[in-house]
């Protein structure tokens, strides 16, 4: 099993900052990649960013630039550093990580940009 627990997140005003972290447990070896989901209320979940086995980004559009993925596989952790939020970027964001063609998601943590 492979459990996944954000933390970071909460309310900050346009412009703002914020980093979220996911820390993994469990049998996480052979991590093919990771990466953070978000969903706003009344939306679909929509992907933000991605990070490889290989250390490979990806974002959004939309937040490219703003967003940094990393992650630090001695603490097992992976970390999502938001810069200038803006509000609409609020919502719950999710970590996610896939095992052997297996998607594990975290319970999500809240984001909320106030203009």
């Amino acid at each position: 099993q492979v459990q996944l627990v954000e933390s970071g997140g909460g309310l900050v005003q346009d412009g703002g900052s914020l980093r979220l972290s996911c820390a993994a447990s469990g049998n996480i070896l052979n991590v093919d990649s990771m990466g953070w989901h978000r969903q706003a209320p009344g939306k679909e979940r929509e992907w933000v960013a991605s990070m490889s086995h290989g250390g490979s980004t990806n974002y959004l559009g939309s937040v490219r630039g703003r967003f940094t993925i990393s992650m630090d596989n001695a603490k097992r952790t992976a970390y999502l550093e938001m810069n200038g939020l803006k509000p609409g970027d609020s919502g719950v964001y999710y970590c996610v990580s896939y095992i052997k063609g297996r998607a594990y998601w975290g319970q999500g943590t809240q984001v909320t940009v106030s203009s």
